[in-house]
């Protein structure tokens, strides 16, 4: 009312100026509509604005609960896997204290047996020989008494035979009895402190730990593979060595397998089935310790890129069963061209590694390399719409050396291959379909030094074959 009132002179004056408004409420009706439609879409959208707020925290509350749930998880399954595994470990190693003790008695038991026997054996002899010497005593005292009791006629004859057998005999001669200091004394020499250091040892043996002193930090896939990469986590353990382990996800009982042992702190995994997801876990032993960390906690990486492969059937070459392995052998009796990898399968903004597991001579012309396409018919890298590195460490862009140069490569040489698009001509939202030049910013490493330069392209793309070049035998690379 407070609005109707204070605008009545403006509905007069429109009721004045148009008879249909003449009626008195009319200009009522004329200011509540709008004023009701407006009310109306307000009411309208405040209940949709209330209700997507709802949806949204009931959303963020569920995401919550969820997390909460797998916190609650993990802290309860490892738990119980730690539970049972201190329960197996101390049942093993009573089982195996048991056991040890029992061989150590049954070795002290049998020394003492050694000793009785060897002890006993001198003494049993010495025993003899008096028993027997007690019988032959006896036996002559018996004769002695009989030639006593025996007539004048016999007595002479008797008493010379016994005085003969007393001479023989020699009842002088006794054998002799040994100290009872100069036989053993067996006893049992214990050491109480053997308790003691077990104790004190059982005491400082083993540790509960809620937080692992490394955790994987980082999964990169890669072609093939997984980029794993790890940190410390607690900054007063001080690492000497590092684990890394892996498994398929969801495999049952399927045990870790080891992928690495060493001082880096990351590794690539290769030879992974691409869309499979696989569980990595990490550990650490300090300096100075022989035990291991605890494990870190699992995480989950899969890779959607297919393994590098070299093309199979390029005369002068031999592939291993991955086909990542190629070697160079005699096989080609003239000319042998570049072999090429499978497909372009090397994209920028990855890193390609050839690692060089055996050399064989060396010409100008052997190179490992990325190029636009797959030519078969070069027989080297070194030629238009290429990059390569080759043998003696000289870099070539479409053919031409480059001032700057790499170390000679050698048996173990690891060369990588950066690359990222810097510009496209002409610039059309880095849509690299719509044609146009591309300036590639291209890094190539081998050993402790790289090489960075711009390799402009006619054609724009993104996606690269790869490829090595070799005049003699005895080259074998690995790419990944």
């Amino acid at each position: 009312m407070f609005g109707l009132v204070q605008n009545s002179g403006i509905c007069r004056a429109a009721a004045e100026q148009n008879p249909l408004l003449s009626d008195g409420m009319a200009p009522r009706k004329l200011f509540r509509r709008p004023r009701m439609a407006m009310e109306w879409t307000c009411s309208c959208r405040r209940p949709r604005r209330a209700s997507r707020r709802r949806r949204t925290t009931a959303r963020e509350l569920q995401q919550r609960l969820h997390g909460l749930n797998q916190a609650r998880k993990q802290v309860r399954g490892s738990s119980g896997q730690a539970r049972e595994a201190l329960r197996r470990h101390f049942a093993e190693l009573q089982a195996a204290a048991a056991r040890l003790l029992a061989e150590r008695l049954g070795a002290l038991l049998s020394e003492v047996d050694a000793i009785e026997a060897d002890s006993i054996k001198p003494l049993d002899d010495c025993q003899s020989l008096i028993e027997h010497g007690v019988g032959q005593a006896d036996e002559l005292l018996r004769e002695g008494e009989a030639a006593l009791r025996t007539g004048l006629d016999e007595k002479e004859d008797k008493l010379g035979s016994f005085t003969k057998k007393a001479l023989q005999i020699q009842l002088d001669s006794l054998p002799e009895v040994p100290a009872l200091v100069d036989v053993p004394c067996v006893s049992a020499q214990l050491d109480d402190s053997l308790l003691s250091l077990f104790r004190d040892g059982v005491s400082r043996h083993g540790a509960v730990s809620s937080h692992p002193p490394v955790q994987i930090e980082e999964l990169q896939e890669r072609p093939g593979g997984i980029l794993v990469r790890w940190c410390k986590v607690d900054e007063d353990f001080a690492a000497a060595e590092f684990r890394l382990q892996y498994r398929r996800s969801g495999s049952g009982g399927s045990q870790y397998e080891e992928a690495f042992k060493g001082r880096d702190s990351e590794f690539l995994v290769l030879h992974l089935d691409p869309h499979t997801d696989y569980l990595f876990r990490v550990c650490a032993r300090g300096e100075g310790r022989t035990e291991w960390s605890p494990w870190s906690v699992p995480q989950t990486g899969y890779t959607t890129l297919a393994p590098h492969e070299w093309r199979s059937g390029t005369e002068g070459y031999i592939l291993s069963s991955r086909k990542n392995i190629a070697l160079r052998n005699d096989s080609a009796h003239s000319r042998c061209p570049v072999l090429y990898s499978s497909a372009p399968t090397y994209y920028c903004g990855q890193t390609l590694t050839f690692r060089i597991t055996a050399a064989g001579p060396v010409d100008r012309r052997d190179s490992v390399g990325v190029s636009i396409d797959g030519q078969t018919e070069e027989e080297s890298l070194q030629r238009d719409g290429a990059v390569c590195i080759s043998t003696n460490g000289a870099v070539f862009v479409n053919g031409k050396e480059m001032t700057n140069q790499l170390p000679a490569v050698t048996v173990g040489s690891a060369i990588t291959f950066d690359m990222e698009v810097v510009t496209l001509f002409p610039v059309s939202n880095n849509n690299l379909s719509e044609g146009g030049n591309c300036k590639l910013r291209v890094t190539i490493g081998s050993g402790n030094r790289e090489v960075v330069f711009d390799w402009m392209v006619e054609q724009p793309t993104d996606c690269f074959f790869f490829g090595c070049s070799f005049v003699h035998s005895g080259w074998k690379v690995l790419v990944f």
